[in-house]
């Protein structure tokens, strides 16, 4: 899918459709973790159908990050139709950003009758056995997830710990809400596991 560069907020304006899930990708050429992010993004963006993929280089567009209180590069917007509802912060791997971008065509194609999957992030090492446990616990429960490995991404170790305030492996992210350990309880109660 192709990444259309936004000159303005207008533009943007002009362009978010109520009945679309549509993601802005805010980035500042030249910068190392702007580049990154923009690689990671574009590369996620393929083979991806039914979503609005929009960027804008925030060294020439300097009122669109204004409008929804953006204050650092990169970041990404989410939005649902014409309302701004989440940002991703910093550079990830492609396999992140895929799967945001997936997910959001799985719930835009999904029946309004049957509940989609919230989003899940396992934060791991592969050297973490409750890592692999819950890993397996949730391939066991058909739920679908993206495993981000600390180790190798520090952007995204340095998000974990942001979030939860723990260095520790693993960390659960469902819908934003953060599970730190193997905690079985808790994680059935949140995707609605019966177990």
């Amino acid at each position: 899918m192709n990444i259309i560069s936004i000159k303005s907020y207008s533009e943007l304006n002009s362009k978010l459709d109520k009945d679309k899930k549509t993601y802005l990708l805010l980035y500042k050429k030249g910068s190392e973790q702007s580049d990154c992010a923009m690689g990671h993004y574009t590369e996620a963006a393929t083979d991806i159908e039914g979503l609005q993929l929009f960027s804008a280089d925030v060294s020439t567009v300097r009122d669109i990050h204004e409008k929804y209180n953006v204050t650092s590069a990169p970041t990404m917007i989410e939005f649902e139709g014409t309302e701004a509802k989440n940002t991703v912060k910093g550079c990830h791997q492609s396999s992140y950003f895929k799967s945001i971008l997936e997910d959001a065509v799985y719930i835009s194609t999904t029946s309004s009758e049957v509940k989609p999957q919230k989003r899940v992030i396992v934060y791991s090492t592969p050297t973490c056995t409750w890592c692999t446990t819950i890993k397996t616990y949730l391939r066991e429960n058909k739920i679908r997830f993206t495993d981000i490995d600390v180790s190798k991404n520090q952007a995204a170790a340095e998000a974990m710990v942001k979030k939860s305030g723990q260095q520790g492996v693993p960390q659960t992210e469902i819908n934003g809400q953060i599970i730190v350990g193997f905690d079985k309880q808790k994680i059935n109660t949140l995707l609605g596991i019966n177990g």
